[in-house]
């Protein structure tokens, strides 16, 4: 299943994989049992990439960081399960004064040209839209959707259940389960039909949207919002997520 033309490094850890022709694997690279590599993929560094994943042409995995302080610290890529890597994407390797990884989680879907820069943290079954960015420590929770040219700022947090528009730039944290658009970047509301096809209770999003209105549309300050979220919605774990996240904000939130 290793195409004759492909360069396999001896040092390269192989399970049962398959790797296309013209694709390049270095000799610090694991590839667990399943992982299909396309024509003319390169990985490089300390790269993990987990079972059932499956890469694209032209994409660059494990590559040294865009950081100008990284002196070659043997830095790392860890992708986990049944991930979907898409044509021309970029996943960069850690830095040495950041996390040392760059870490992907489960079941992702990464479309073309997606970047992924150093010290990123990418939780599971999230979807990067065309050409969507993020710059160096950010991270993004579970089922959070980035639509296409979505650019992250550099140590911002995307929540789980999120949801951006295209072309979306964000410079600060977007809070969970909510939806973010526009020029200037906006709150739009709850992503009401994410959490629909993920089997929220209608309970529950009727909370989530008496926590919007209380955040986004009283005109009370901050932390006067989150003592009024705190004391007047149901104790629920969806609401108490919303607010454990915002409280744990060190950029502030799109608001």
């Amino acid at each position: 299943m290793i195409d004759p033309r492909a360069v396999v490094d001896p040092g390269a850890e192989l399970g049962d994989v398959s790797i296309g022709p013209f694709s390049i694997i270095g000799p610090n690279v694991v590839l667990e049992d399943g992982v299909q590599i396309g024509p003319h993929v390169v990985i490089t560094g300390h790269t993990t990439i987990g079972p059932g994943t499956r890469v694209y042409q032209f994409s660059s995995l494990g590559e040294a960081p865009q950081h100008l302080g990284y002196r070659g610290e043997p830095t790392r890529v860890r992708i986990g399960a049944r991930n979907i890597i898409r044509e021309y994407c970029t996943i960069n390797r850690g830095s040495g004064t950041g996390l040392g990884e760059t870490a992907i989680g489960n079941d992702n879907f990464l479309m073309a040209y997606v970047h992924i820069a150093h010290d990123c943290v990418v939780h599971d079954n999230t979807i990067f839209s065309n050409c969507a960015s993020l710059a160096g420590h950010v991270e993004v929770g579970d089922h959070a959707i980035l639509g296409g040219f979505t650019l992250v700022h550099q140590f911002c947090r995307i929540g789980a259940h999120s949801m951006t528009g295209m072309g979306t730039a964000i410079n600060r944290d977007v809070p969970p389960y909510v939806l973010v658009a526009g020029h200037s970047t906006q709150p739009h509301g709850i992503n009401v039909k994410g959490l629909r096809r993920r089997n929220f209770s209608e309970e529950a999003i009727s909370d989530l949207r008496s926590a919007y209105r209380l955040l986004y549309r009283t005109g009370l300050r901050l932390e006067e919002a989150l003592v009024e979220l705190e004391n007047s919605l149901p104790e629920r774990p969806e609401i108490a997520n919303f607010v454990s996240f915002i409280r744990g904000s060190r950029r502030g939130i799109m608001r």
